[in-house]
Order: structure tokens, then C-alpha cells, then sequence
């Protein structure tokens, strides 16, 4: 409205200002177009502007990527390089903050592939990333099948095969590594198996309590502390006065003592061990906190060790004589069958006491026993297994030789079970006349002074005495051990004689001896030093100037039980002044000590020749490991050492090839409870004590 108005008043007014209208039209002219001219200067200098930074921008860019390019490839090889380009190729350039992809990480996503499902135009905008998503989801469907390739572009087919190369190259590689380190542990594990002991393996049980306890003793040896710790404390508490403190240290005493028992190992314990311990400890802690004294205390333990070893030391005392008692103390079975014969002897005419084939004793183109012992059984065993081995027992001849106390016994079992064909004869050691201490240096050592007291005074003080108990032997004291030294006087007339002792068995025939060829040797025997036992050392005094000048102390020791004795060498070379010569150098017994085979070993040195082994097996009597092959294939096993077969002491393992050759029929032997079956009982109760 004001407009019209204004427009009126200029209509009205047009000629009289006609003359001021232009002025007024340049200046609304100038107004207008001056802001417009302005901006639209200043927006094409803002664009010039933009341009040029974008092409700095760019040109930044391009200079940054050359150089990241030239670093990646300095640190990288190429297939690395190949495997990035191949996969940015595929599914477009990466970048950060793609943890919205389920089929990258959450360090990467794909640029140009919109994460919404639900924008339909987008999606087919881009129909690359579209495609690339039904793709990828087929894979993890399972869906998508390695060979439908079709529309697959060359390019992708190209990469597609350098990466299933590139796969099987490091695929082939890895199992290569692994077939490598397969067999290097494999390698390993022989060489350790080599170093691992068999035996050992083989000893090693699971089940075995040891391996369930490593000390299966412990507690066993708790409560034997505290009872040593108990009986200081009640000698403490006796001598300080505290009787009450005693009193019940002697019943807790008791009562440990009487739980431990026997026990070696504590599953012998009682269940009451526990508590015993347990009060035990209780009371040890009140008497330390009352009588504990370290002097007194060590004092009291040096003495009772010291008591301790004086026990140990009498004990083992004892144990070796009471060993060396039951080795050569006769059986009571023995002894009973050789006094039923004894008296069956004498009740027989003079007439009846001869044996038949008396001519055969003297015949040197027979084979000749010697056999001296005072043991019935043993003897018999030794003629039976000979005659049940011999090819033609009525060329053998048995000379046996006994004390007179075993005379009568001898005789009468012979007489009674005669050795088939075989002819055999008894004498009487003491009805040598010829042997006596005027002519044998042992008889007149053992009628000696000294030689009595050696012997029959066992509480001797002396240090011989006390040392060498296994010595004082009554073996030593009977001329039937010594008489090997004689054979030439025994048997004057004889070229060759066996000699056999009482505690072998024969298993094969013999007569082979007698073809053997000393090679001007008196003694065949066979040799029993190994690398560095049974030598010369073991036997003699080598400290005395007499041995160590005339012996070598390596020199090979023999055994006797079987020698083989060249008589006429023998008498040739005087054996038996040898053996006088060097007896009587020994009175005082510093060259050897008591027994026959160290003056055997000095007599016949360099006259020793050895046998075959097969011949004579040795060990029955101590070695529980002599192979089982060798007895079976000896001709002669012997039960040398104190586990005689006869005895309780034997070996079982062995014994059976000593009885087989007893006759258990025979009514002497049953009258003596000298049956198969007691020597099962007796094996029985072995084990049992075992």
C-alpha cells in the first residue's frame, strides 16, 4: 500500500522531478551489482585455490605411496607381496575399522562395500561388492564348489593357480619338515634305548611296595630312635633322681619295644604304631625339656655304641664258630646208622668181615680209588654214583681209609650192599704203624704245646686265636686229611691212583683219566683261578721271604676232590719229602695257615697238570650260582664249602643230585629216619626258616 502510494506520488510529481531520476536509477544499479561482482570474484579465487591444493594434496600422496611401496618391498618377499596384491585385487583396497566383515578380522574392511543389507540401490550400485558378499557367504555355507570356475575373468584364473600352487608348495614343505623330526626323535629314542639296562628294566615293577614307599622302613626305624633316645633319657632320669619321669619312660619303653618286635619293615607293625609313636614323642619331649644335657647325653650314646659293637663283634664271633660247628658236626642220622652198623660189625664171625676179590688191590691194569672219610653215607654215595656211571665196574677198585671210630661202620655197610663187580677194601688210618709223629711233621706239631692250646682253648685271648676260629676245624686234627701226602706209602705197589673226596658225586665214567697224559706232571687237576681270585696270594704269605722268593703270587690255584696222581713221579721226584721239608718250616704257621690244599699248592708247584674242566665241577657247597649246564655236563660235581649235601645247610637246588644215589629201601637207613621223605622235611623246614 505504501508502494502505490509511492508510486502515485512520483506519477503525480513526474514532471516536476523528471530532471533527478537518473542519479538516483545508477546508484540502486551500483548497489545491487557491486556485492555481486564481490562474491562471485571471491568464489573463483577460492577455486583456483582448491584446485591448486588438490594438486599438491595429490602429488603428497603419490610421493608417500612410492615410498611405503619401496619399504614394503625391502621388508617383504614377493610372493608375500603377491598374496596382498592377489587379495586386494579381489576384495578391494583395505583398511582400518572393518569389524563389521565376518570374513576378515577386526583390523580390516572393505572400502566400496556398504555394511547395510537393507539399502537395495546401493547394493546395486556396486555390483562387485554384491557379488563378493554372496561369495563370500556361499564359502561359509559350505555352498561354494571348487571347481565351478566359469565366470571366473583370466586374471582371477592366473592368481587363483599361483595361490593353489603356493598352498601345495607349503603344504609339501611342512610334511617334509614333519617326516624330518619324525625320524630324528625316532633316531633318539633308539640311541636311548640302547643306554637303558635290560636287567634293570626287568627288575622294575610298579606293584612292588618299594615303589609305593621309597622308605618302606621309616616308621620301623622312628620308634627304634625313640627307643634308643628312651633308654638315654631313663639313665639321665636315674641319675638326676626324677623316678616318676623314669617310671613312665620305661613303660613306654616296654611298650615300643614290644610293638617293634621283630619288624623289619613297617607293614610287620602292629596298627597300634601310630599312636605309639605318638605317645612316645610325648613323653621324649617332656624328658628333654626336664633332663636334656648335651654332655650327658653324648656321653651316654658314645657308650651304648660303644656296647653295641662289642654285641656285633661277639655275635659275629659266635656265628662263625656255630657255621663252622654245623658244617662238620655229623647229622644225628648219621650217626645213628653208622653205630647200628658198628654194632652189626662186631657181632659178625672174623670169618664173614672180608670182602671177596682181595687179588684185585694190587693189580696196577685196573682203576684204582683212593677214598678217605669217616662218613658212611657220604662214601657210599661216592662208590654208588661211580659204579652206576662205569662202563665195566669190575675194572674198579675202591681203596677206602677211615678213622677207627667208623671202622666197624664201613666195613659192615659195604659188606652189605657190595658195589657189584667192583672190588673194594676198608682199612683203619690208625693201624699205620709207619705213620707216626717221628716220621709226619703234622703228628708232632699237633702233639705240641701251642698246637693243643690253638685248638682245644677257644677262649683264648690270643689274636690267632680269635681271628682264625674257621681254622680250628676237627678235620684238621684227623691224619685221614693229611694222608693224601702218603698215597705212595698207602699204596706201594700202584702206578696211578684216583683220588676222590667224600663229598662228590660221579656222573660219568671215569676211565678217561687214566688215558690222560700228565706230560711228566705228578698231579692232574683242574684249575680254578679266575682273573684275580684263587691264585697263590690268596693262600700263602707272600710278607714271608721263603714264599715270595720260591713262588709267583699269580700262579693258578687247583682243587682238590679228584686228582688224578702219577705215583711214580711221585716217588721219583719225593713228593712227600717236599711236602716235609715245607711243613716243618710252617710250626708257627706264618707261610700258610691250617688245611691241605696251601702245602698241596706249595708241594706240587710246577707238577700240576690241568684238566679239562668238564672233569670236575666245583661249588655246590657255598655258590648258589654255578651254572646248571656245567653240573649236567661234569663228570664229577663237587659240594666243597660247608653246605655239605647231607646237612640242613644245604643248597636245595643241589641236594637232588646227591640223594639220587641213595638206597632209601635199605631197613638201616629207614631205622635212622634216613628217608626221602625226611630229607623233604628237612628242605621244608629250610625254607620255612628261610
Amino acid at each position: 500500500m505504501a508502494l502505490k502510494r509511492g508510486l502515485s506520488s512520483v506519477g503525480v510529481h513526474r514532471n516536476r522531478s523528471s530532471g533527478s531520476r537518473f542519479p538516483i536509477v545508477i546508484l540502486v544499479l551500483f548497489s545491487l551489482l557491486a556485492p555481486l561482482v564481490f562474491f562471485v570474484g571471491r568464489g573463483l579465487y577460492i577455486s583456483d585455490q582448491n584446485g591448486v591444493q588438490s594438486d599438491y594434496t595429490k602429488q603428497n600422496v603419490d610421493w608417500r605411496e612410492r615410498l611405503a611401496l619401496q619399504s614394503i618391498r625391502n621388508i617383504f618377499t614377493k610372493e608375500v607381496i603377491d598374496v596382498v596384491t592377489t587379495s586386494t585385487a579381489d576384495l578391494g583396497p583395505l583398511s582400518l575399522d572393518s569389524f563389521r566383515k565376518g570374513n576378515l578380522s577386526a583390523s580390516w574392511k572393505v572400502i566400496g562395500i556398504e555394511t547395510s543389507v537393507e539399502d537395495d540401490a546401493t547394493s546395486q550400485s556396486n555390483p562387485k561388492a554384491t557379488d563378493l558378499k554372496q561369495e563370500m557367504s556361499q564359502i561359509k555355507e559350505g555352498r561354494l564348489l571348487d571347481d565351478d570356475h566359469s565366470s571366473d575373468t583370466p586374471a582371477k584364473t592366473i592368481r587363483r593357480q599361483l595361490r593353489d600352487n603356493r598352498r601345495a608348495k607349503r603344504a609339501a614343505e611342512l610334511v617334509q619338515q614333519d617326516n624330518e623330526a619324525i625320524l630324528k626323535l625316532e633316531n633318539a629314542a633308539i640311541e636311548r634305548s640302547k643306554a637303558v639296562d635290560s636287567a634293570v628294566l626287568g627288575k622294575y615293577n610298579i606293584w612292588r611296595k618299594e615303589i609305593e614307599n621309597d622308605n618302606p622302613d621309616s616308621t620301623v626305624r622312628l620308634m627304634r630312635d625313640q627307643i634308643i633316645m628312651a633308654q638315654v633319657y631313663v639313665s639321665i632320669a636315674k641319675m638326676k633322681n626324677k623316678l616318676v619321669l623314669q617310671q613312665e619312660l620305661l613303660i613306654r619303653l616296654k611298650e615300643s619295644q614290644r610293638a617293634v618286635g621283630e619288624s623289619t619293615v613297617d607293614a610287620d607293625l602292629p596298627h597300634s604304631a601310630p599312636e605309639k609313636i605318638k605317645t612316645m614323642g610325648q613323653v621324649l619331649s617332656k624328658a628333654r625339656e626336664q633332663l636334656y644335657d648335651c654332655k650327658f647325653v653324648i656321653g651316654k650314646l658314645r657308650a651304648m655304641l660303644q656296647t653295641s659293637e662289642e654285641q656285633v663283634r661277639s655275635l659275629k664271633k659266635q656265628s662263625t664258630f656255630l657255621s663252622q660247628l654245623a658244617a662238620k658236626t655229623i647229622p644225628n642220622a648219621i650217626h645213628c646208622l653208622s653205630m647200628r652198623l658198628t654194632i652189626e660189625y662186631y657181632l659178625l664171625p672174623i670169618e664173614k668181615r672180608k670182602f671177596p676179590r682181595s687179588e684185585n688191590l694190587e693189580n696196577p691194569n685196573l682203576y684204582h680209588y683212593a677214598l678217605f672219610s669217616d662218613n658212611v653215607l657220604a662214601a657210599s654215595v661216592v662208590v654208588n654214583s661211580t659204579i652206576t656211571n662205569a662202563k665195566d665196574p669190575s675194572k674198579h677198585v675202591f681203596h677206602l681209609v677211615t678213622d677207627k671210630l667208623n671202622f666197624g661202620a664201613m666195613n659192615m655197610w659195604f659188606l652189605l650192599n657190595p658195589p657189584g663187580k667192583a672190588t673194594i677194601h676198608v682199612e683203619n688210618v690208625d693201624e699205620f704203624k709207619w705213620l707216626n709223629s717221628s716220621y709226619c711233621p703234622v703228628l708232632r706239631q699237633l702233639e705240641s704245646a701251642a698246637m693243643k692250646e690253638y685248638y682245644f682253648k677257644a677262649d683264648n685271648p690270643t689274636k690267632s686265636a680269635s681271628s682264625n676260629l674257621k681254622y680250628r676245624n676237627p678235620k684238621y686234627l684227623s691224619m685221614l686229611n693229611h694222608l693224601r701226602f702218603y698215597l705212595p706209602q698207602v699204596y706201594p705197589k700202584l702206578d696211578k691212583i684216583l683220588f676222590l673226596d667224600d663229598d662228590i658225586v660221579v656222573q660219568k665214567d671215569l676211565t678217561g683219566l687214566w688215558s690222560v697224559d700228565l706230560h711228566g706232571k705228578v698231579n692232574g687237576a683242574v684249575e680254578t683261578c679266575g682273573e684275580s681270585f684263587h691264585r697263590f696270594d690268596k693262600y700263602l704269605n707272600f710278607s714271608n721271604p721263603h714264599i715270595s722268593r720260591n713262588f709267583d703270587p699269580n700262579a693258578c690255584g687247583w682243587a682238590y676232590g679228584m686228582n688224578m696222581f702219577d705215583l711214580k713221579e711221585w716217588k721219583k721226584r719225593d713228593i712227600t719229602g717236599i711236602y716235609h721239608r715245607w711243613q716243618n718250616m710252617n710250626e708257627d704257621r706264618t707261610l700258610w695257615k691250617l688245611g691241605t690244599l696251601p702245602p698241596g699248592l706249595i708241594t706240587f708247584y710246577g707238577l700240576m697238570h690241568p684238566l679239562e674242566k668238564s672233569w670236575h665241577v666245583l661249588g655246590l657247597g657255598y655258590n648258589p650260582s654255578v651254572d646248571k649246564k656245567d653240573i649236567e655236563h661234569a663228570a664229577v660235581v663237587h659240594y666243597n664249602g660247608n653246605m655239605k649235601p647231607w646237612l640242613e645247610l644245604a643248597m636245595t637246588k643241589y641236594r637232588s643230585y646227591w640223594i639220587k644215589y641213595i638206597k632209601y629201601d635199605h631197613p638201616y637207613l629207614r631205622s635212622c629216619n634216613l628217608t626221602l621223605k625226611h630229607w623233604n622235611e628237612v628242605t621244608n623246614c629250610k625254607n620255612v626258616n628261610l
